[in-house]
């Protein structure tokens, strides 16, 4: 059985421009009700529907939680207590208008704050490909080592599978797995040992959780991962450690970075020393504290305004 409860936000939002922004990779609409967004979070099935801009409802199995424990997952799960007022200076509009004028009706975009293991592994399967596979990819790895849940909502059986285990990952086939991305086999195994580091305790997403550790010694130690770059280790940093410092750069932010706000223009390949120039030059137009929340914001409304990609 499933109950409903409402909730009021501070400021607008928008749901769908939050779960399809490139950030979080398994939400998904129900078939003919494409009003309802499905998920599972801490293996708690959960369906959402935007009433208004600052409203939304929320639906939850009675059997598996209450209706404070998921107002409380739903405020930390989209970050209702930040003000987006504090995303970008002050200054910001006034020294980009033009800029300011495209990204307005995306500031309504949330960054998410997600489970540290999915990130990692659906960030893993991020690279160099667009965000359609990438879904594809996370969702037939949920199939093949997540577990299966069926619900009813609405008169209509909704089956889900919950993100794997690490344990799942950690122990599966590498050829097998590879299957589930795109037969390359390096990144399957790239998996199967990051799952195991965290098994092993080699990496602890806990100690990593603490906001006074310096940015550039969390992604180093991200960075002893095979598969993993600064910025792959920076998206893990921002939507599954909380840090809103973090700034993952990649082509397309490099791009905007260069129309848009003049920074590295360099048309050469994004290397380390890139990376770092541009990390560095890009937080002198942002609130530092906020430099990943901005950049995510930016990465949304340059890739629907500039390039009229498809995010769903």
């Amino acid at each position: 059985m499933f109950n409903r409860i409402v909730i009021n936000c501070l400021s607008d939002i928008s749901i769908e421009g939050s779960l399809f922004s490139g950030q979080t990779f398994r939400w998904r609409l129900i078939e003919e009700m494409p009003e309802y967004f499905v998920n599972i979070i801490n293996s708690i099935p959960i369906i959402i529907r935007q009433l208004k801009m600052d409203i939304f409802e929320a639906y939850y199995e009675t059997e598996t939680t209450t209706e404070s424990e998921l107002s409380e997952l739903i405020t930390t799960y989209f970050q209702l207590e930040l003000s987006p007022d504090n995303i970008f200076p002050e200054m910001f509009s006034r020294h980009y208008p033009e800029v300011w004028q495209k990204m307005k009706n995306y500031l309504t975009l949330r960054v998410l704050r997600q489970d540290p293991f999915e990130t990692l592994i659906t960030f893993m399967c991020a690279q160099g490909i667009g965000m359609q596979i990438i879904r594809r990819q996370v969702e037939t790895i949920s199939r093949i080592y997540g577990k299966e849940r069926s619900v009813f909502f609405n008169g209509r059986e909704v089956t889900l599978f919950s993100f794997p285990t690490v344990s799942a990952l950690a122990e599966a086939d590498p050829e097998k797995l590879s299957r589930c991305t795109n037969n390359n086999r390096t990144r399957a195994r790239n998996i199967i040992t990051a799952a195991g580091s965290i098994s092993q305790g080699k990496l602890d997403f806990k100690k990593l959780q603490d906001k006074s550790i310096p940015l550039e010694e969390l992604r180093n130690e991200l960075c002893k991962l095979g598969g993993i770059g600064f910025k792959i280790a920076d998206c893990i940093a921002l939507f599954g450690l909380g840090r809103m410092d973090a700034f993952p750069i990649d082509t397309h932010v490099k791009q905007y970075l260069g129309k848009w706000f003049g920074i590295g223009a360099d048309p050469g390949s994004l290397t380390p020393a890139t990376y770092l120039k541009l990390d560095a030059e890009a937080r002198t137009i942002m609130n530092p504290c906020f430099a990943g929340y901005a950049g995510h914001i930016l990465f949304h409304c340059w890739r629907c305004e500039e390039k009229r990609l498809r995010t769903c």
